[in-house]
């Protein structure tokens, strides 16, 4: 028998589940003792400093509740969230790269009649955005889902002000008919700060950083016998493309929203005014 002590700190440790019968688990805690005994070692911190950082993970699930996941936020900052999503999409085709989810999407968003608004406030520059879903060898996918949702004009999504936006806002689920093609309306998205009011705000103020994220819009596309992707679509030219506050960017998912002033070609697409086009066409693959 082997008493603990730091030079075999985490030996001793994992002795303790070697009947774990769940092979996987036993996997997943041997490897998270190894690593987090390798950082204290590394670190060596202070009696204080291990106090301090137990009570900011206490704070950090503290915040968390129903609208907000203080959690995930951790993660993304981290850029954790960004590499579990990047290992587990690996892509060898040319489908649609994945990126983070974030922690501001919600089930159950209303589903819409291909070419609605789902901007209800009113504000923001106008946008059509439109495009297709295929498989990887081009055909259509029709029935295809795609639920969308976005931060507005201001840079808080819905859930974040419930008694200053409408229930819903710039959230909405459309189905691609025959020919795949998905159409709606909504608003150019703008840059905005990820929430900075809880724990991970207080470390990214610490530690010099800015919490902010470029313009994008949300989509998670699925369809019955193709694997799902969860992913944005993030404005050309937008401010932070490439300091991402979350690292969720990815050169494929970068798109141009063109402006568009001609009056009768707004009509067509139900604005009365000028407006934004993005086009973003969708490649799924089977598992």
């Amino acid at each position: 028998m082997q008493y603990f002590s730091e030079e075999h700190s985490s030996e001793v440790v994992k002795q303790q589940y070697k009947n774990c019968k769940d092979q996987r688990l036993k996997k997943i805690m041997e490897s998270a003792i190894d690593h987090l005994h390798a950082f204290v070692k590394d670190v060596e911190p202070t009696q204080e400093e291990w106090i301090y950082m137990i009570e900011y993970l206490t704070k950090t699930g503290q915040k968390c509740d129903d609208k907000r996941q203080e959690f995930i936020l951790l993660s993304d900052v981290l850029g954790i969230s960004a590499l579990v999503d990047t290992i587990n999409n690996r892509k060898t085709l040319n489908a649609t790269e994945s990126t983070v989810l974030g922690p501001f999407h919600v089930k159950n968003a209303p589903k819409k009649s291909m070419g609605e608004n789902i901007n209800q406030d009113g504000k923001g520059e106008p946008a059509f955005i439109f495009g297709k879903v295929t498989d990887t060898e081009g055909n259509p996918i029709k029935g295809a889902e795609i639920d969308v949702w976005q931060a507005n004009e201001d840079g808080f999504y819905d859930i974040q002000q419930p008694d200053v936006q409408p229930e819903m806002n710039l959230r909405g689920v459309f189905t691609t008919e025959e020919n795949g093609k998905y159409w709606f309306k909504s608003v150019k998205p703008k840059f905005y700060s990820i929430p900075t009011d809880g724990p991970v705000g207080t470390m990214i103020f610490a530690t010099g950083r800015h919490p902010n994220r470029p313009a994008h819009l949300h989509y998670i596309v699925s369809a019955p016998g193709y694997k799902p992707v969860v992913t944005h679509v993030f404005v050309k030219g937008s401010e932070y493309l490439d300091s991402d506050a979350v690292f969720g960017v990815k050169d494929s998912l970068i798109s141009e929203y063109k402006f568009v002033d001609d009056i009768e070609r707004a009509k067509d697409v139900g604005f009365n005014t000028t407006y934004y086009e993005l086009e973003f066409n969708f490649v799924l693959e089977k598992p």
